[in-house]
């Protein structure tokens, strides 16, 4: 949780882009974006000459050869010489940095374009920067702080595209369990929100208890990892464990400078419309965890040979996609429209049926329609299945509340709502108030329908009315006894009045 020194200084940074004529938030947040990405290269690469002098080991710096790139050097130029050397200069430097295991990164960064029109813009958000002191700040701090200028983003994208709450994706992260040395993807992952959070889970798994701290909201932080003392084992989860793709150039240099930031410094993310036929289907992955983007439709001379479906429907596609890219045994946590759960076209039908015959349907989440307020009101369900087997029974909860108020100003709540309640029932698929357990031949012989409200038992109490006679002297009754008080009342005022007039009045 960032202090409000810290949050009013972002909230500062962003006013001045947007004074500066960079209104929109995602061409701001990507400008922003570079010049963090800026100071943090020089935090790590002093790390790292650290550690290598620690370890006796010979470490080549990032900056030989371009010393002047450093942010230290040129921090402290006029407005004029600033923009000219980080626009002519540091740049180009920093779209050339070889990051990741095939220098993905400078691959990504080659369309990238340095927007930053004023002089005083560049060092007035220098400043503001330099100012936040993140070399100073813990890897959750300086994740916090990305993560704080991420939520600005509060238009929703093409194609449906719209930032999940961060506490949806925690949820869905516990109920998944993903265990270090599982491979974790995110086909359509924006600014990479779930890997990010996967990472964090795993690093929250391997460390002690008594290390583990936690905000006011009750998210953990202070996750150093420290029961993972193999060094192999480290280079597997921060090269070898999370993946991400999206069609987007500019979610994709954000989500992998986000991942560098949050203490991933080999990002697997890579641009690709997984959809496509240019993206190759394979089942590598371990857990999937994902948010697609929910409306459009793709040209269907585009899509990949690989769907079965038969539909233009990204979000029946993406469905599919996910059961192709699990190995057998893989898990899936995906958010979902409503539609989805009770279409009655046959590609509706179709991908129900594919998940419920060819994998274990888990469960079926339905959230509140407030819940991406103030993005869309749409109302949405979380699926989690297992590829693999076949479906016995499917646990359906009905979510009333998120912790956050429904509209669109979502404020707190309790921070919690039903999620507490939805990860331990879910363990042992327990029924519950909110909750029920329905049989596979049910959901079959509804044509596969996982609406809850299709099974959720609808209560009828019986109303007792009473007799008419009774009814009729109980009406009696009470018309007697306003008569009685309006007499008393009109009694009342006519000796009032001829007391008054008795006295002169």
């Amino acid at each position: 949780m960032l202090a409000q020194e810290l949050k009013g200084k972002i909230s500062k940074l962003w006013d001045k882009f947007w004074a500066g004529g960079l209104a929109n938030p995602l061409t701001a947040i990507e400008q922003i974006s570079y010049l963090i990405f800026m100071k943090r290269l020089e935090d790590l690469d002093n790390l790292e000459v650290k550690r290598s002098e620690a370890r006796k080991e010979k470490y080549i710096s990032v900056f030989e050869g371009n010393e002047d790139c450093r942010w230290s050097h040129w921090k402290h130029f006029n407005a004029d010489e600033m923009i000219v050397h980080v626009r002519d200069k540091v740049f180009p430097f920093l779209k050339n940095i070889k990051k990741g295991e095939d220098g993905e990164f400078s691959k990504q960064m080659q369309d990238a374009i340095f927007l930053i029109p004023k002089p005083s813009l560049l060092q007035e958000a220098v400043s503001i920067i330099d100012e936040l002191n993140i070399t100073a700040r813990n890897q959750d701090t300086q994740g916090d702080i990305y993560e704080f200028l991420l939520s600005e983003l509060n238009q929703a994208g093409k194609a449906g595209q719209f930032r999940t709450p961060r506490h949806i994706i925690r949820m869905m992260v516990e109920l998944l369990n993903p265990q270090l040395g599982e491979k974790i993807c995110d086909p359509a992952c924006g600014t990479a929100g779930f890997l990010i959070n996967a990472y964090q889970y795993l690093l929250k798994m391997n460390t002690s208890s008594d290390l583990i701290k936690f905000d006011n909201e009750g998210v953990a932080y202070n996750l150093i990892g420290d029961k993972i003392v193999d060094k192999q084992h480290w280079n597997l989860l921060r090269r070898q464990t999370l993946y991400g793709f999206d069609f987007d150039p500019t979610m994709v240099r954000i989500a992998s400078m986000n991942m560098i930031l949050h203490g991933v410094e080999h990002p697997n993310i890579k641009r690709f419309d997984t959809l496509s036929k240019g993206f190759e289907h394979k089942a590598d992955y371990d857990v999937i965890l994902a948010n697609p983007p929910f409306t459009g439709s793709i040209d269907a001379s585009d899509i990949n040979n690989n769907f079965k479906v038969g539909t233009t429907k990204t979000e029946l596609l993406f469905l599919e996609l996910f059961y192709n890219l699990l190995s057998i045994g893989g898990r899936c946590a995906v958010i979902v429209p409503n539609g989805v759960l009770f279409g009655s076209s046959n590609a509706h039908i179709k991908v129900r049926q594919l998940l419920l015959e060819k994998c274990q349907m888990e469960a079926v989440i339905s959230m509140p329609s407030g819940v991406f307020k103030p993005y869309s009101g749409v109302g949405t369900a979380i699926l989690i299945f297992t590829k693999g087997g076949k479906t016995s029974n499917v646990w359906f909860y009905d979510m009333k509340s998120d912790g956050f108020s429904l509209d669109d100003k979502r404020d707190i709540v309790d921070g919690k709502g039903d999620i507490p309640d939805i990860v331990e029932r879910f363990k042992n698929r327990q029924s519950g108030e909110n909750s029920i357990i329905v049989s596979f031949d049910d959901i079959k012989n509804n044509d596969y329908n996982l609406s809850i409200s299709r099974y959720k038992e609808v209560k009828h109490e019986d109303v007792v009315y009473q007799k008419p006679e009774l009814i009729i002297e109980g009406v009696l009754k009470k018309e007697k006894e306003i008569a009685n008080e309006l007499k008393s009342l009109h009694d009342g005022l006519t000796r009032g009045l001829k007391k008054g007039l008795k006295d002169g009045l």
